[in-house]
Formats: C-alpha cells, structure tokens, sequence
C-alpha cells in the first residue's frame, strides 16, 4: 500500500489504519543487528522492518 498525495487528511487516515490494525497488539518488538548486507538481507527475508543506522550497523525491529 502506498502513501498517495492526499493531503494531510489521507496521512492521518493511514495513521489511523495503522492504531486500528495493530490497536490490540502492544508495541513489543524482536529487534536485530546486521553488519552486513547479507545479515540485513536475511532479516528483510524474514519480514524486519529497518529502523536506523547506528554507529557501524544497521538495526531491524518487528512486533511480536
């Protein structure tokens, strides 16, 4: 699902979507490290969302 040109009214509706859609889970996640790009490759395989990079590595997170 994309993110359109609508206009701040169509942000808080995804932003909206997303409470509803995870509203009963709560903000638990799995956080992983990878040094390497086939590290982070396995973690995308594996459905981790990239958060940031920090110092030398890459972090990945995604809910329990």
């Amino acid at each position: 699902m994309g993110l359109l040109n609508l206009g701040a009214l169509g942000l808080i509706s995804y932003i909206q979507l997303e409470e509803a859609i995870f509203k009963e889970e709560n903000d638990k996640f799995i956080c992983k490290v990878a040094k390497t790009v086939d590290e982070a490759k396995a973690l995308i395989e594996e459905e981790f969302k990239y958060l940031c990079k920090f110092e030398d590595v890459k972090l990945f997170r995604k809910r329990k």
